[in-house]
């Protein structure tokens, strides 16, 4: 068997692929259609949208497949976001590649493979739309470019997915993206018994900015405020917007007394640039910070909840 290569793009398209914040989401019929579509018109039980991760590939659609991912030393995918062209095995028993894997060997025994590669406007290829199948065969001319057009159209809905989880003024997760992401992060921490915090951010006087200088003036300060905290936290905290100037973050892997500190340096950082902007007004913040507790906090809601509370307590109290 031969584990397939990583792309010379590697560390680029991992990071873009969490971007579009679609790992480990829910069924979606639009997918979903797509694979079912694929399956009957190339007569194939098996057909799949299937995004390579670090190590796994994972199916976001999977018609004729009860797994929802497997590891991507093992994978086809993995193989076929090597090259912008359809990648495909005819028949996998009389292939050095593939005649010992595990996927060929045992369940679902594949014999024939074509992938073609879902690719992102940045050149990023995620994954792939797929065809299985049990028996050996091939692909004509105009099977691919079917295959290529379904493709095409899988990748429209991944650059849907994103937009739907992104804040178009900040480029922030919006609501729906945090609540993805976050509540997938915080599983992770309870999984391997690590601790997360949740910080709740509420801009101070934010209303006064936009009665005085203008709504343009309020969106750059929220744009700012959004670039301060990309630079003060790290790339493996869940960062949002989620509405008006509410800012929400889910640490992992740190504690009260380690948010806290984070909560110090962007004082620090936005002090340092309120002083350098002199815009007639500075960005400030009031936070709420919780630490996680599994037994008190029985999901990703509970935790905003508490901390939103928290932070209402600090501004009233402050001002």
């Amino acid at each position: 068997m031969l584990i397939p290569e990583k792309p010379d793009n590697e560390v680029s398209r991992i990071d873009t692929l969490r971007s579009f914040n679609i790992l480990d989401t829910a069924p979606e019929e639009r997918f979903d259609r797509l694979t079912r579509l694929a399956k009957r018109i190339f007569d194939v039980p098996i057909a799949l949208v299937s995004l390579v991760d670090v190590n796994r590939q994972w199916f976001k659609s999977c018609m004729g497949l009860s797994v929802s991912e497997t590891p991507r030393e093992i994978s086809f995918c993995g193989h076929a976001i090597l090259s912008d062209e359809i990648f495909t095995v005819p028949d996998t028993l009389a292939d050095e590649r593939f005649f010992d894997n595990p996927l060929v060997t045992s369940d679902p025994h594949i014999r024939f493979y074509a992938g073609c590669p879902l690719t992102v406007p940045n050149g990023s290829k995620l994954g792939t739309l797929c065809l299985i199948d049990m028996t050996p065969r091939d692909l004509n001319e105009d099977d691919r470019k079917l295959l290529r057009d379904l493709a095409s159209m899988a990748e429209q809905e991944i650059a849907a997915v994103q937009m739907a989880t992104l804040d178009e003024l900040t480029l922030l997760s919006n609501r729906r993206g945090f609540e993805v992401l976050g509540q997938h992060a915080l599983n992770v921490c309870k999984r391997i018994n690590k601790p997360a915090s949740i910080l709740f951010f509420d801009l101070n006087k934010f209303k006064k900015i936009n009665d005085t200088y203008g709504h343009a003036e309020g969106d750059y300060a929220l744009k700012k405020f959004s670039e301060i905290l990309r630079l003060i936290f790290r790339d493996s905290d869940v960062i949002s917007r989620l509405g008006g100037d509410e800012f929400v973050i889910l640490l992992t892997n740190a504690n009260y007394e380690s948010s806290s500190e984070v909560i110090r340096r962007l004082r620090q950082k936005l002090d340092e640039y309120n002083k350098k902007a002199e815009r007639g007004y500075d960005i400030s913040f009031s936070v709420g910070q919780i630490e996680y507790d599994s037994e008190k906090h029985a999901s990703l809601a509970d935790l905003i909840q508490e901390a939103d509370a928290a932070m209402y307590v600090k501004k009233h109290t402050k001002h």
